[in-house]
Protein backbone atom coordinates (compact mmCIF):
# COMPACT_ATOMS: atom_id res chain seq x y z
CA UNK A 1 0.00 0.00 0.00
CA UNK A 2 1.14 3.34 -0.91
CA UNK A 3 0.50 6.17 1.18
CA UNK A 4 -0.21 9.60 -0.14
CA UNK A 5 0.80 12.78 2.14
CA UNK A 6 -2.85 13.77 2.13
CA UNK A 7 -3.92 10.36 3.54
CA UNK A 8 -1.13 9.87 5.97
CA UNK A 9 -2.20 13.32 7.32
CA UNK A 10 -6.12 12.11 7.77
CA UNK A 11 -4.62 8.85 9.74
CA UNK A 12 -2.44 11.05 11.71
CA UNK A 13 -6.22 13.00 12.21
CA UNK A 14 -7.82 10.23 13.31
CA UNK A 15 -5.47 8.36 15.60
CA UNK A 16 -5.14 11.75 17.35
CA UNK A 17 -9.15 12.16 17.61
CA UNK A 18 -9.40 8.56 19.55
CA UNK A 19 -6.45 9.80 21.58
CA UNK A 20 -4.30 6.72 21.26
CA UNK A 21 -1.27 8.25 22.06
CA UNK A 22 -2.91 8.80 26.33
CA UNK A 23 -4.33 5.23 25.60
CA UNK A 24 -0.90 3.26 25.25
CA UNK A 25 1.42 5.70 27.41
CA UNK A 26 1.03 3.21 30.51
CA UNK A 27 2.28 0.05 28.39
CA UNK A 28 4.98 2.31 26.34
CA UNK A 29 6.17 3.51 30.44
CA UNK A 30 6.34 -0.36 30.84
CA UNK A 31 7.73 -1.23 28.27
CA UNK A 32 10.60 1.65 28.49
CA UNK A 33 11.60 0.19 31.63
CA UNK A 34 11.67 -2.77 31.23
CA UNK A 35 13.98 -2.08 28.34
CA UNK A 36 16.13 0.35 29.84
CA UNK A 37 16.54 -2.09 32.79
CA UNK A 38 17.84 -5.24 30.65
CA UNK A 39 19.92 -2.79 28.64
CA UNK A 40 21.73 -0.65 31.05
CA UNK A 41 24.73 1.25 29.63
CA UNK A 42 27.64 -0.70 29.30
CA UNK A 43 30.33 2.14 29.67
CA UNK A 44 30.69 5.54 31.10
CA UNK A 45 28.29 8.52 31.42
CA UNK A 46 29.84 12.03 30.63
CA UNK A 47 29.22 15.07 30.98
CA UNK A 48 29.11 17.37 27.91
CA UNK A 49 27.96 21.32 29.25
CA UNK A 50 24.84 19.69 31.01
CA UNK A 51 24.19 16.99 28.10
CA UNK A 52 24.97 13.03 29.17
CA UNK A 53 26.87 11.11 26.24
CA UNK A 54 27.36 7.63 26.87
CA UNK A 55 30.75 6.17 25.78
CA UNK A 56 32.03 2.31 25.87
CA UNK A 57 35.63 1.69 25.71
CA UNK A 58 37.65 -1.19 25.50
CA UNK A 59 41.57 -1.84 24.42
CA UNK A 60 44.58 0.18 24.22
CA UNK A 61 46.41 1.88 21.41
CA UNK A 62 45.79 4.90 19.03
CA UNK A 63 42.00 5.88 19.33
CA UNK A 64 39.48 4.60 16.89
CA UNK A 65 35.68 6.31 17.40
CA UNK A 66 32.82 4.29 16.69
CA UNK A 67 29.66 6.34 15.51
CA UNK A 68 26.56 4.18 14.98
CA UNK A 69 23.71 4.77 12.20
CA UNK A 70 19.95 5.53 12.31
CA UNK A 71 18.16 3.71 14.94
CA UNK A 72 21.36 2.20 16.80
CA UNK A 73 23.62 2.11 20.09
CA UNK A 74 27.01 1.35 21.13
CA UNK A 75 25.62 -2.65 21.13
CA UNK A 76 25.94 -2.44 17.51
CA UNK A 77 29.47 -2.21 17.71
CA UNK A 78 29.86 -4.51 20.90
CA UNK A 79 28.18 -7.37 19.13
CA UNK A 80 31.80 -7.57 17.56
CA UNK A 81 33.70 -5.24 15.72
CA UNK A 82 35.29 -3.30 18.58
CA UNK A 83 36.26 -6.48 20.39
CA UNK A 84 38.34 -6.95 16.67
CA UNK A 85 39.58 -4.02 17.24
CA UNK A 86 40.28 -3.74 21.15
CA UNK A 87 43.56 -5.86 20.19
CA UNK A 88 45.63 -2.78 18.04
CA UNK A 89 43.33 0.30 19.53
CA UNK A 90 41.71 2.06 21.78
CA UNK A 91 38.20 1.92 20.52
CA UNK A 92 35.25 4.12 22.04
CA UNK A 93 31.75 4.11 21.00
CA UNK A 94 29.90 6.76 21.24
CA UNK A 95 25.88 6.86 21.51
CA UNK A 96 24.77 9.52 19.24
CA UNK A 97 22.64 12.24 20.95
CA UNK A 98 19.21 11.50 21.33
CA UNK A 99 19.78 7.76 20.75
CA UNK A 100 21.01 5.08 23.43
CA UNK A 101 21.81 6.34 26.53
CA UNK A 102 23.22 9.68 25.26
CA UNK A 103 20.76 12.45 25.39
CA UNK A 104 19.05 14.35 22.80
CA UNK A 105 20.66 17.77 22.02
CA UNK A 106 19.05 21.14 20.68
CA UNK A 107 19.86 21.31 17.06
CA UNK A 108 21.03 17.53 16.86
CA UNK A 109 18.99 17.67 13.04
CA UNK A 110 22.23 18.17 12.31
CA UNK A 111 25.52 15.55 12.10
CA UNK A 112 27.90 19.08 12.53
CA UNK A 113 25.70 19.74 16.37
CA UNK A 114 26.49 15.76 16.94
CA UNK A 115 29.57 15.85 15.68
CA UNK A 116 30.62 18.83 17.87
CA UNK A 117 28.97 16.84 20.97
CA UNK A 118 31.09 13.80 20.39
CA UNK A 119 34.16 15.43 19.79
CA UNK A 120 33.42 17.33 23.62
CA UNK A 121 33.14 13.69 24.94
CA UNK A 122 35.95 12.38 23.64
CA UNK A 123 38.23 15.55 24.60
CA UNK A 124 36.88 14.46 28.40
CA UNK A 125 38.37 11.12 27.93
CA UNK A 126 41.74 12.09 26.12
CA UNK A 127 40.57 10.91 22.92
CA UNK A 128 43.40 12.34 20.59
CA UNK A 129 43.72 12.58 16.81
CA UNK A 130 41.39 9.79 16.28
CA UNK A 131 40.44 7.34 13.31
CA UNK A 132 36.59 8.12 13.01
CA UNK A 133 34.51 5.25 11.83
CA UNK A 134 30.83 6.05 11.40
CA UNK A 135 28.22 3.36 9.84
CA UNK A 136 25.64 4.50 8.03
CA UNK A 137 24.27 7.96 9.67
CA UNK A 138 27.41 7.74 11.48
CA UNK A 139 29.02 8.35 7.98
CA UNK A 140 27.77 11.11 8.15
CA UNK A 141 28.49 12.54 11.63
CA UNK A 142 31.96 11.56 10.59
CA UNK A 143 32.26 13.44 7.97
CA UNK A 144 31.10 16.53 10.08
CA UNK A 145 33.71 15.54 12.82
CA UNK A 146 36.76 15.63 10.05
CA UNK A 147 35.14 19.03 8.60
CA UNK A 148 34.91 20.56 12.02
CA UNK A 149 38.38 19.68 13.07
CA UNK A 150 40.40 18.30 9.95
CA UNK A 151 43.46 19.25 12.31
CA UNK A 152 42.28 17.42 15.20
CA UNK A 153 41.02 13.95 13.00
CA UNK A 154 43.51 11.30 12.02
CA UNK A 155 41.62 9.40 9.67
CA UNK A 156 37.83 8.94 8.49
CA UNK A 157 36.28 5.50 7.37
CA UNK A 158 33.18 5.32 5.99
CA UNK A 159 30.71 2.74 6.64
CA UNK A 160 27.61 2.29 4.47
CA UNK A 161 27.90 5.89 4.90
CA UNK A 162 25.22 8.21 4.18
CA UNK A 163 27.38 11.26 3.10
CA UNK A 164 25.78 12.40 -0.17
CA UNK A 165 22.10 13.95 -0.53
CA UNK A 166 20.19 11.79 -2.82
CA UNK A 167 17.35 12.22 -5.33
CA UNK A 168 13.81 12.26 -4.00
CA UNK A 169 12.54 11.72 -1.00
CA UNK A 170 11.91 9.32 2.17
CA UNK A 171 9.28 6.96 3.30
CA UNK A 172 5.95 8.41 5.02
CA UNK A 173 7.51 6.68 8.21
CA UNK A 174 9.83 9.90 8.70
CA UNK A 175 7.38 12.48 7.77
CA UNK A 176 5.07 10.93 10.12
CA UNK A 177 7.13 9.98 12.97
CA UNK A 178 8.73 12.95 13.20
CA UNK A 179 5.98 15.07 13.12
CA UNK A 180 4.49 16.90 16.44
CA UNK A 181 0.95 14.93 15.61
CA UNK A 182 3.20 11.71 15.01
CA UNK A 183 5.44 11.75 17.50
CA UNK A 184 2.06 12.28 19.67
CA UNK A 185 -0.09 9.57 18.59
CA UNK A 186 1.65 7.28 16.03
CA UNK A 187 4.96 7.13 17.98
CA UNK A 188 3.20 6.20 21.38
CA UNK A 189 1.45 3.43 20.10
CA UNK A 190 4.66 1.77 18.36
CA UNK A 191 6.18 1.81 21.69
CA UNK A 192 3.81 0.72 23.50
CA UNK A 193 2.15 -2.58 21.27
CA UNK A 194 4.61 -3.34 18.29
CA UNK A 195 5.35 -7.09 18.53
CA UNK A 196 8.84 -8.15 18.76
CA UNK A 197 8.54 -9.88 15.39
CA UNK A 198 8.46 -6.32 14.07
CA UNK A 199 11.72 -5.64 15.30
CA UNK A 200 13.40 -8.74 14.10
CA UNK A 201 11.99 -8.07 10.48
CA UNK A 202 13.16 -4.76 10.67
CA UNK A 203 16.61 -6.03 11.84
CA UNK A 204 16.55 -8.76 8.92
CA UNK A 205 15.13 -5.68 6.06
CA UNK A 206 18.90 -3.85 7.17
CA UNK A 207 21.17 -7.10 7.11
CA UNK A 208 19.69 -8.33 3.60
CA UNK A 209 21.07 -9.93 1.29
CA UNK A 210 23.34 -11.04 4.44
CA UNK A 211 21.87 -13.13 7.29
CA UNK A 212 22.01 -11.68 11.14
CA UNK A 213 24.69 -12.71 13.15
CA UNK A 214 23.18 -15.29 15.89
CA UNK A 215 22.07 -13.28 19.05
CA UNK A 216 22.43 -9.39 17.74
CA UNK A 217 18.93 -9.08 18.06
CA UNK A 218 18.95 -10.03 21.54
CA UNK A 219 22.49 -8.14 21.92
CA UNK A 220 21.36 -4.74 20.51
CA UNK A 221 18.18 -3.68 22.56
CA UNK A 222 15.35 -3.20 20.01
CA UNK A 223 13.46 -1.96 23.16
CA UNK A 224 15.79 1.02 23.84
CA UNK A 225 14.95 2.13 20.36
CA UNK A 226 11.17 1.59 20.81
CA UNK A 227 11.38 3.86 23.26
CA UNK A 228 9.19 6.87 22.31
CA UNK A 229 11.45 9.97 22.52
CA UNK A 230 14.28 8.01 21.18
CA UNK A 231 11.89 6.70 17.89
CA UNK A 232 10.77 10.65 17.64
CA UNK A 233 14.17 11.85 17.68
CA UNK A 234 15.39 9.47 15.59
CA UNK A 235 12.76 10.14 12.61
CA UNK A 236 13.68 13.82 12.55
CA UNK A 237 17.26 13.24 12.58
CA UNK A 238 16.91 11.33 9.03
CA UNK A 239 14.33 13.49 7.65
CA UNK A 240 16.06 16.76 8.68
CA UNK A 241 19.70 15.22 7.11
CA UNK A 242 19.57 15.72 3.42
CA UNK A 243 20.05 19.73 3.60
CA UNK A 244 22.97 19.27 5.84
CA UNK A 245 24.55 16.41 3.47
CA UNK A 246 24.45 19.35 0.50
CA UNK A 247 25.79 22.30 2.48
CA UNK A 248 28.59 19.39 3.98
CA UNK A 249 29.58 17.71 0.53
CA UNK A 250 30.64 21.36 -0.83
CA UNK A 251 33.27 21.11 1.68
CA UNK A 252 34.42 17.78 1.24
CA UNK A 253 37.42 18.64 -1.83
CA UNK A 254 38.67 20.93 1.09
CA UNK A 255 39.50 17.77 2.86
CA UNK A 256 42.54 16.67 2.84
CA UNK A 257 43.02 13.83 5.61
CA UNK A 258 43.23 10.48 4.77
CA UNK A 259 39.40 8.85 4.24
CA UNK A 260 38.75 4.75 3.69
CA UNK A 261 34.96 4.22 2.59
CA UNK A 262 33.68 0.63 2.16
CA UNK A 263 30.53 0.10 1.19
CA UNK A 264 28.55 -3.06 -0.10
CA UNK A 265 27.36 -3.45 -3.83
CA UNK A 266 23.93 -4.84 -2.50
CA UNK A 267 22.92 -2.21 -0.12
CA UNK A 268 19.69 -0.81 -0.85
CA UNK A 269 19.62 1.06 2.61
CA UNK A 270 22.10 3.30 1.22
CA UNK A 271 22.94 2.83 -2.07
CA UNK A 272 27.11 3.02 -3.15
CA UNK A 273 25.99 4.81 -6.12
CA UNK A 274 24.18 7.01 -4.41
CA UNK A 275 26.93 8.31 -1.32
CA UNK A 276 30.33 6.36 -1.84
CA UNK A 277 31.21 6.49 -5.71
CA UNK A 278 30.41 10.20 -5.56
CA UNK A 279 32.04 10.82 -2.03
CA UNK A 280 34.99 9.22 -3.48
CA UNK A 281 35.11 11.00 -6.50
CA UNK A 282 35.07 14.66 -4.53
CA UNK A 283 37.52 13.70 -1.86
CA UNK A 284 41.36 14.25 -2.43
CA UNK A 285 42.39 11.23 -0.46
CA UNK A 286 39.49 8.66 -0.39
CA UNK A 287 40.65 5.12 -1.03
CA UNK A 288 37.16 3.05 -2.11
CA UNK A 289 36.36 -0.56 -1.59
CA UNK A 290 33.49 -1.89 -2.80
CA UNK A 291 32.03 -5.18 -1.44
CA UNK A 292 30.39 -7.60 -3.57
CA UNK A 293 27.78 -8.45 -3.11
CA UNK A 294 27.20 -7.14 0.36
CA UNK A 295 24.64 -5.51 1.76
CA UNK A 296 24.06 -2.16 4.87
CA UNK A 297 25.63 -4.21 7.84
CA UNK A 298 29.02 -4.49 6.28
CA UNK A 299 30.76 -4.17 9.65
CA UNK A 300 28.76 -8.04 10.78
CA UNK A 301 28.83 -9.57 7.12
CA UNK A 302 32.81 -8.27 6.16
CA UNK A 303 33.80 -7.80 9.39
CA UNK A 304 37.61 -8.51 7.97
CA UNK A 305 37.59 -6.27 5.33
CA UNK A 306 36.03 -3.08 7.45
CA UNK A 307 39.30 -4.25 10.02
CA UNK A 308 41.42 -3.77 7.25
CA UNK A 309 40.06 -0.84 6.20
CA UNK A 310 40.43 0.84 9.65
CA UNK A 311 43.95 -0.37 9.82
CA UNK A 312 44.94 0.88 6.48
CA UNK A 313 43.48 3.94 8.03
CA UNK A 314 45.56 4.61 10.65
CA UNK A 315 48.24 3.69 8.84
CA UNK A 316 47.58 6.65 6.19
CA UNK A 317 47.65 8.86 9.13
CA UNK A 318 50.35 7.46 10.98
CA UNK A 319 49.02 6.28 13.79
Amino acid sequence: MTFTRSAALSLLAAFATASCGAIADGPADRREATAEARYPPTGRLIDVGGLTVHADTSGAGPDVVLIHGASGNTRDFTFDLARRLSTGFRVTAFDRPGLGWSDRAEGGVSPLVQADILRAAAAEIGITRPVVVGHSYGGAVAMAWALRDPDGTGAVVSLAGATMPWPGGLGPWYSIAGSEIGGATIVPMIAAFAPASRAEKAIAGIFAPDPVPEGYADHIGAGLTLRRETLRENARQVRGLKPHLQAMSAEYPDLSLPVEIVHGTADTTVPAEVHAKPMAALLPDANLTLLPDAGHMIHHARPQAVVDAIRRAAARAGR
